[in-house]
């Protein structure tokens, strides 16, 4: 992969950075409840179909008492997009080079009272230049406080810049994470954006506090409720709605499409997939 010019380079900087202080912050959860689990860090290659260097990432998996399966992923890679594939992707359509980097992260919970969550911020060149990502809170049992917590956070963050839409990045997140063969959202929401291209400096400005709204809101989440009682029916409720989890991310979810059509790490592409699960 050719050298990263300088707004490449500071965005793969930052994700890495998230990615470490989000790491630090879920151990200390780990450690507040008895645990001494830690994150198992792989690193990983991607060869391009041209055979040349594709860059590679880093996949981050912890299994705990409270976080029963996390997954933070970060990557960094380039080359050229394959086929017919080009012509789905923002800027590339007869031009297939591409860059991307990018954090990606994913936890299960032990406590069904205890939401699972998702993230995702990125960074994307091919003719054109652009951010994306969000974040959005998956609960089995859905308790408002949490939802309305997590909400306000994304608002702040949002409000705070002018590339910041709250209203249309929360439906826009209503729309996508929705699973149409079950009629159902896969959650109770949150804020997904696209294609935010033009102006880097704020477009950048925006989606790293993005990510600092995450920290602001779910660590104190999962601390508020990883104590809290349950029962066997709470734990089957909890696996069902995994399922439906786990239907989503393989059947319409855009990143784990991304991932397997540009030679991403298998393994780090479907950690976002629960450690156990029902259908019944």
């Amino acid at each position: 992969m050719p050298p990263l010019d300088p707004q490449q380079a500071t965005a793969r900087a930052w994700f890495e950075h998230l990615r470490d202080v989000i790491c630090a912050e879920f151990v200390a959860i780990e450690r507040e409840a008895g645990s001494d689990a830690a994150f198992d860090y792989i690193a990983w290659d991607r060869v391009d179909p041209s055979r040349e260097p594709g860059g590679g990432g880093v996949r981050g998996v912890m299994k705990g008492q409270v976080f029963e399966k996390v997954g933070v992923n970060v990557s960094t890679v380039g080359g050229t997009f394959e086929g017919e594939f080009a012509k789905s992707i923002h800027g590339a359509g007869d031009n297939p080079g591409f860059f991307a980097t990018g954090i990606s992260l994913v936890a299960h919970m032990a406590n069904p009272h205890v939401p699972a969550v998702h993230m995702n911020c990125r960074f994307l060149v091919t003719t054109k230049r652009w951010f994306g990502g969000g974040a959005d809170l998956n609960p089995p049992m859905p308790i408002a406080d949490d939802t309305a917590s997590f909400h306000r956070s994304l608002r702040a963050a949002c409000d705070a810049h002018g590339p910041g839409d709250y209203e249309r990045f929360k439906r826009w997140a209503d729309e996508y994470f929705y699973i149409p063969h079950r009629q159902v959202h896969r959650g109770v929401g949150g804020i997904f954006y696209d294609h935010l291209e033009g102006d880097f400096d704020a477009n950048f400005a925006f989606t790293q506090d993005v990510g600092r709204a995450f920290l602001a809101s779910y660590p104190a989440i999962v601390r508020r409720r990883m104590d809290t009682p349950f029962t066997a029916d709470d734990i089957a409720a909890r696996d069902a709605w995994r399922g439906r989890y786990a239907e989503f991310n393989l059947v319409y979810d855009r990143g784990t499409s991304f991932g397997l059509k540009t030679g991403g790490n298998v393994d780090a592409i479907l950690m976002s997939l629960p450690p156990v699960a029902t259908w019944s």
